[in-house]
């Protein structure tokens, strides 16, 4: 990561991450402190600004506020200073969480949940900027917090839109009785709204495996292949985050998991603009709490992804954008030595696997089994660490032989894995090897491996 400022605490910190291979470089995040969800990206006049949920310490007592990065082309982002700060005695007091971002008139538009410690509820809160989305002037609460006889018992995150019938509000909730629900409101103006009921509803179940929880947060409503498809995220008092679960409003009602691996989590989508509508997700980390306060820093924001429907079932990959990250041509893959930003390609599918050797006892397998029909990212041996997760991912039907995309796609960043197939399926995982690069590549004939740009982000400013 560039830096481009001096005289900042933060920033000065980042010098002692310089030696840190685990740090991603071309993955928006921060030089220290803490990211989680992505918030409201958005394309004003041609440039992508993108807000998170940001910590300037990965202290969980600092209230939360909205970090901003902005990009021409979807893969070399700015980090600015924090957008949104919580008001001290104000509605979002406790911290400035998740919501997303629409442009009315010349002006855009937050829409967040603002938390206050003793309230039971998120509210609903608006906040306006006339700085082209670089700042945000004080927020205002527009949708009252639902009574105590209705029932609910988590209420937050509201995501924004417009159609030819006026602007719409999707609201997560959970109920008592383990309903998960997505609530829905109307508006004329976008600043008086009213309750129109349920958009989703589900009671508590498990559904090919996916526990749909009782409870959906960061809802999204992103429009692909002309139809309107719910991204929620499943949660519940006693575990926390579960799966983030897509599922069209319209026709057969398919439940899919927008990611197979055990680190994306609140997906984030900006409807339109410029590169069509794009998906971005929050990494999280795979390793001990100890260990990330030591190093400093937490999570990551993904790469934008490009959806489609599949037999109604969301499918996704890198979005085309990407491809300005390869420096230079491809490879051949196997016997490649490596840094810790590559991307790797398995054309075809073949039964074999790709290994990311870190060290000689240190490796990253993704294993295909046409037998099966499945992809492993294995992780069993990625770390001699035992703070690090080893936990592995399986996709099954990973292969569209029809598809044009390449049959396995790698992107490595560091710690950050994100892993694509031909199906359109994703996983996006955490890998801590102790060796540094560089690194080697062992994979099937025919495997390509392209170096990535190792600086897509640069920071003009983060207090």
């Amino acid at each position: 990561m560039t830096d481009t400022v001096t005289g900042h605490p933060e920033l000065r910190d980042a010098d002692t991450t310089a030696a840190d291979h685990h740090l991603p470089q071309f993955h928006v995040r921060l030089p220290r402190g803490y990211v989680n969800d992505p918030n409201g990206p958005i394309d004003i006049d041609g440039q992508a600004h993108l807000y998170f949920q940001s910590r300037p310490r990965v202290d969980l007592d600092v209230p939360v506020e909205w970090g901003h990065a902005t990009s021409d082309d979807l893969v070399h982002w700015t980090l600015h200073r924090p957008a949104i700060v919580p008001v001290p005695g104000g509605s979002d007091s406790g911290g400035a969480w998740s919501g997303n971002t629409v442009l009315h008139e010349g002006t855009v538009r937050a829409y967040y949940s603002g938390k206050v410690d003793d309230s039971p509820f998120q509210s609903v809160l608006l906040a306006e900027s006339t700085d082209g989305g670089n700042t945000f002037g004080p927020p205002v609460q527009v949708v009252a917090d639902p009574s105590a006889d209705e029932g609910i018992t988590m209420f937050r995150d509201p995501f924004v839109w417009q159609d030819e019938n006026g602007w719409s509000m999707a609201v997560g909730a959970a109920s008592a009785d383990q309903t998960a629900s997505v609530r829905q409101y109307r508006s004329a103006d976008g600043i008086t709204w009213t309750s129109v009921g349920d958009l989703l509803a589900m009671p508590r179940t498990t559904v090919d495996g996916i526990d749909t929880g009782e409870g959906w947060e960061c809802p999204q409503i992103l429009p692909v292949d002309g139809t309107e498809v719910a991204i929620v995220a499943s949660w519940s008092h006693a575990a926390g985050p579960g799966d983030v679960i897509a599922m069209p409003l319209a026709g057969p009602r398919h439940l899919d998991r927008v990611d197979e691996g055990q680190h994306f989590y609140a997906a984030s989508v900006m409807r339109t603009g410029s590169w069509g509508a794009v998906l971005f997700g929050w990494i999280t980390e795979g390793r001990t709490d100890e260990w990330t306060e030591q190093v400093g820093w937490s999570g990551a924001i993904s790469v934008p992804r490009r959806t489609w429907l599949e037999d109604g079932r969301l499918r996704s990959e890198p979005h085309p954008a990407l491809e300005s990250l390869r420096a230079g041509g491809p490879q051949p893959g196997h016997g490649a030595t490596i840094g810790a930003q590559v991307e790797i390609v398995l054309p075809v599918p073949v039964t074999g696997s790709v290994l990311v050797r870190f060290s000689e006892t240190e490796y990253l397998a993704i294993r295909v089994d046409l037998d099966t029909d499945t992809l492993t990212v294995d992780r069993a041996q990625a770390s001699r660490d035992d703070r690090a997760d080893p936990t592995p991912a399986v996709v099954r039907a990973p292969f569209d032989r029809s598809a044009e995309r390449p049959a396995v796609r790698v992107l490595l960043d560091g710690s950050v894995v994100e892993v694509f197939t031909s199906a359109g399926h994703a996983v996006t995982t955490r890998v801590y090897p102790e060796q540094a690069p560089p690194w080697t590549v062992e994979a099937p004939a025919g495997a390509l491996v392209w170096e990535l740009a190792s600086a897509a982000v640069t920071v003009v400013g983060t207090r």
